[in-house]
């Protein structure tokens, strides 16, 4: 499944700077549908490159980070269990700026 995931707010920082990336996600064996719980886990294993708790707390992100799916707040679509399907685009913000 080929996805686009961009990255900013600082969150491109744990992602050797880079803020937008083209991947290609397989589902897990006996998924049939990618869901956002499914995503994270893979991005943290494959996309985050250093301090994952910057981005991931327990299974889901932190406090602070938004989430857009295809430009949709993901609380309106049902957050861990939005489904994601092939060509969506995943953009995580950090809110929180150090001043």
């Amino acid at each position: 499944m080929q996805l686009t995931l961009e990255f900013g707010g600082g969150l491109e920082l744990l992602c050797d700077s880079e803020k937008i990336h083209k991947v290609n996600v397989d589902l897990p064996h006996g998924v049939e549908d990618l869901t956002m719980k499914h995503l994270l886990t893979w991005v943290r294993t494959n996309v985050i490159k250093e301090r994952p708790e910057m981005f991931i707390k327990g299974d889901t992100v932190r406090p602070g980070v938004l989430v857009l799916v295809n430009d949709c707040d993901w609380e309106l679509s049902g957050q861990l269990d939005t489904t994601i399907e092939d060509k969506d685009v995943i953009v995580f913000i950090s809110t929180l700026h150090g001043g």
